[in-house]
């Protein structure tokens, strides 16, 4: 298969073309500063460029089964650069006529689990107040991500963590798993390969979590 991952220096970003490229898969990685892009292999291209530039990025994308994204706000103060970003992907890949998108968003901009336990509904509230504009940039996002021509899936991890790869979480399509508080940066990159071929989760914000 041949992916383009969007947000390759980051910590999901970096997982997914480790793990693409493990499993056979030949991997454009589009990056602003390759110094900062430290993963090599022979099915990987570097492709430097502006991603704020839909038209600088569509070689990226031509031709390619699928694309992955891990941009996001890494801090408060970068809310509202994740639906930018996005927007600009969303461009080159519709101009380009690649049909699958997968990006990540998280945990609190889906749905509350039923029968949620009274302190995860706390934490949620509490995280979601304090990171309000993070969340509603996502939601700008998943906005974005509705109204385009994509079959995209928006993965929603809640609290990420450093932890290896196990391989072993829950997945809920349209919802999020209960008490799901935590998952590493490496499974949620194992998700959102495995979602790449996955019907049901097109179109559809999937929950992700131990």
């Amino acid at each position: 298969m041949r992916i383009t991952v969007f947000g390759a220096t980051g910590g999901i970003g970096q997982e997914i073309v480790r793990q693409a490229l493990a499993s056979g898969h030949q991997v454009t990685a589009v990056v602003r500063d390759p110094v900062r892009f430290t993963v090599t292999g022979a099915d990987l291209e570097v492709f430097r460029a502006d991603v704020r530039d839909p038209e600088g990025l569509r070689p990226a994308v031509a031709g390619r089964d699928a694309v992955l994204s891990g941009l996001g706000a890494r801090k408060r103060a970068d809310a509202g650069i994740t639906a930018e970003l996005t927007r600009s992907v969303l461009g080159a890949v519709e101009a380009e006529s690649v049909r699958r998108l997968l990006v990540v968003s998280a945990a609190p901009v889906g749905p509350e689990p039923e029968r949620s336990p009274l302190l995860d509904r706390a934490m949620i509230g509490v995280i979601s107040s304090l990171l309000k504009p993070v969340y509603d940039d996502l939601r700008a996002m998943e906005g974005e991500l509705a109204a385009s021509a994509t079959d995209w899936t928006s993965v929603r991890p809640p609290k990420l963590t450093d932890k290896p790869l196990t391989g072993t979480y829950r997945t809920v399509v349209g919802g999020n798993p209960r008490s799901g508080r935590s998952i590493s940066r490496a499974d949620v990159a194992h998700a959102m390969l495995a979602m790449i071929d996955d019907p049901a989760t097109v179109k559809q914000g999937v929950g992700v979590a131990y």
